[in-house]
């Protein structure tokens, strides 16, 4: 690795893992991901520390895990007397600049960057005063709930508008800063996050090509009743195929269009003369089901909820790779420091990716990675446990039964092979690993109490904060939602 080189971490919100081309899928049109992963190492089993926004980017900024920082919910501020590796790089001499979203709630809108170049797309306090722009129809369509899956189709939306100018930004600045010493430059986009709505054209040409899930045969009767009820929570199981069908094709569209963006930023890259001294890495915060195993958004422990896609190029690091190693965006952390000569972040479960990508003599990869959740909504509030070892996931819920995948026999999870008395001693195993130092009721008196003052201080936010100009929060500008009646 070169001594201190760049480091550019591209984080968009909610993506699929196996939503690229160079992920194998064969509808979606991603080039500059796939270009990017053609020159770098692409992570095929990565996964997020928590399937949802705030909990999961926290515990990639620290390295460590939800039940370590106490963040459960989109409602939770990180400790500013946590570490993360913006400040250990900037420890190190690096100059540590945001540009855009990453989601930090409450008054400290840097947890170690230097400065922010453009702001998130919405208020930072919880419930905040000024939003994303996106007009009362569309802001009812972002949530986990029914219309965010019945209010789809062709149009535009402020989250488009926003990833523009993050990536704009992202481009002049990288374009225009020269070898003025080294760099972290984290660009935070929000697409493809709902609501589903895409370009009226990627509309258009996904619809008739996007697949339909599959669903076998009596799949819903024997499904996990924590699932079932999932379903029931967010109000989904009477979707009709057109309403799928309809937010599919705009998902895939909003994909497209994210790319698009990347491409953007990646020129900048390339004009700033800076391209052969920079590491750069993509990965999202979490995955989005978009109907698969009858579920969408996030929230769960599937795959294509909890996993994440990552990307990993630059100096070093070898080219055209895949690797089926299992790894964590907790990783990112302590890779980040191992790259730029920091500190290490103290207390931190995870690995760095150096020695994995290295090879030769190196410790061997434990090839876990753990994810947590406090149930799905206020109607459903039981911690859950997820722990993925080498090809077998374990999904524990506190007051159920586990769940239990072989995911290179079943990739799309739908045999439960927890009642397999074949699978006896191996579900005892990770039943046990996935409960070490696991204290459930700890985990809610954590939340709870979050909650309480987020409470007060929602209130506050909604008549005080956020009134004029502010370089934390982006200002949508008029009429950038257009949606076809």
């Amino acid at each position: 690795m070169a001594d201190q080189p760049n480091i550019l971490l591209i984080v968009s919100d909610q993506h699929a893992p196996g939503l690229m081309g160079c992920a194998g899928d064969p509808v979606v049109r991603t080039p500059h991901l796939d270009a990017l992963a053609e020159r770098g190492v692409r992570f095929e089993s990565a996964y997020c520390g928590a399937p949802l926004c705030v909990p999961s980017r926290m515990t990639m900024l620290t390295g460590r895990h939800c039940s370590d920082i106490g963040v459960w919910t989109n409602s939770c501020y990180l400790g500013s007397d946590v570490p993360t590796f913006a400040h250990s790089l900037g420890a190190a001499g690096y100059e540590t600049v945001l540009c855009g979203r990453m989601h930090f709630i409450g008054p400290d809108q840097r947890h170690g960057f230097h400065r922010r170049i453009i702001g998130d797309v919405a208020a930072y306090g919880p419930g905040g005063g000024r939003g994303a722009g996106l007009g009362e129809r569309m802001a009812g369509a972002s949530g986990q709930t029914y219309p965010a899956v019945a209010i789809s189709g062709a149009g535009r939306t402020a989250y488009q508008a926003y990833d523009e100018a993050v990536g704009a930004v992202a481009r002049d600045f990288l374009a225009t800063r020269g070898d003025e010493g080294p760099l972290l430059l984290v660009a935070g986009f929000v697409l493809p996050h709902c609501p589903f709505v895409a370009r009226r054209e990627l509309f258009d040409y996904y619809y008739e090509r996007v697949p339909m899930p599959e669903i076998p045969d009596g799949y819903f009767e024997r499904m996990h009743p924590a699932m079932r009820h999932w379903r029931e929570v967010r109000g989904v199981t009477d979707l009709t195929e057109e309403q799928i069908r309809s937010a599919r094709a705009a998902y895939y569209g909003m994909v497209e269009h994210f790319d698009e963006v990347v491409g953007e930023v990646l020129a900048g890259l390339a004009e700033s003369g800076q391209a052969e001294n920079t590491v750069v890495i993509y990965v999202s915060d979490h995955g989005e089901s978009a109907g698969r195993n009858g579920l969408w958004w996030k929230s769960s422990f599937y795959d294509h909820s909890v996993g994440v896609p990552m990307i990993m190029a630059g100096p070093d690091i070898p080219t055209g790779e895949t690797r089926s190693e299992v790894v964590s965006l907790l990783d990112l952390a302590p890779t980040l420091a191992d790259i730029g000569g920091g500190p290490e972040l103290p207390l931190t479960s995870a690995q760095s990716l150096l020695p994995l990508l290295r090879g030769g003599s190196c410790a061997p990869w434990r090839d876990e990675a753990l994810s947590e959740l406090i149930g799905f909504g206020a109607q459903y509030e039981h911690p859950a446990r997820m722990i993925r070892s080498g090809p077998w996931k374990l999904i524990h819920y506190d007051e159920h039964e586990p769940m239990l995948f072989n995911l290179d026999e079943d990739p799309n999870e739908f045999e439960d092979r927890a009642g397999d008395p074949q699978c006896r001693d191996l579900r005892a195993h990770l039943h046990d690993r996935v409960l070490w130092g696991w204290d459930p009721e700890r985990a809610l008196r954590s939340m709870r109490r979050s909650r309480a003052g987020a409470e007060v201080i929602r209130a506050w936010t909604r008549n005080q904060v956020l009134t004029g100009p502010s370089e934390d929060c982006w200002d949508a500008p008029e009429g950038c939602n257009t949606w076809p009646e």
